[in-house]
């Protein structure tokens, strides 16, 4: 097997790889679309969590969001523990950050899911309503 040919099979693997963890995830993880979580908001027992980055969160979020990047969620997850009643729903700009911090907070013990589609999906279904 040539150096060339390995490469593109360890290519494959890895995109299989992530395909199929997205896979799982999406059967382990709860998710919510833009008009679903509205939904769930009006009931008060859900906490908006942004974990893009600083730089995304200033250009605008969701109001009432709690801003944790998801790089920093192991480390800030004490910060989280005053919600432990309630469901804990993270967005990010597209839905894959927040699917993995969702799985990542639901291994910590925590009521976690997901906004499908992040943050754009939930502006696009806002300028929909009205």
């Amino acid at each position: 097997m040539s150096v060339t040919q390995f490469l593109l099979y360890a290519v494959l693997l890895l995109i299989v790889v992530v395909y199929a963890r997205r896979f799982f995830l999406t059967r382990v993880v709860k998710r919510y679309s833009a008009i679903q979580l509205r939904d769930r908001l009006g009931e008060g027992d859900v906490v908006l969590l942004d974990v893009r980055t600083d730089q995304e969160f200033g250009r605008g979020s969701i109001s009432g969001a709690i801003h944790i990047p998801s790089h920093e969620l192991t480390r800030r997850a004490e910060e989280l523990k005053r919600f432990a009643g309630k469901e804990i729903v993270c967005y990010c700009q597209s839905g894959n950050r927040s699917l993995m911090a969702a799985a990542r907070l639901g291994r910590m013990g925590f009521r976690a899911a997901n906004l499908e589609g992040g943050i754009a999906e939930w502006n696009f279904a806002q300028r929909q309503k009205g």
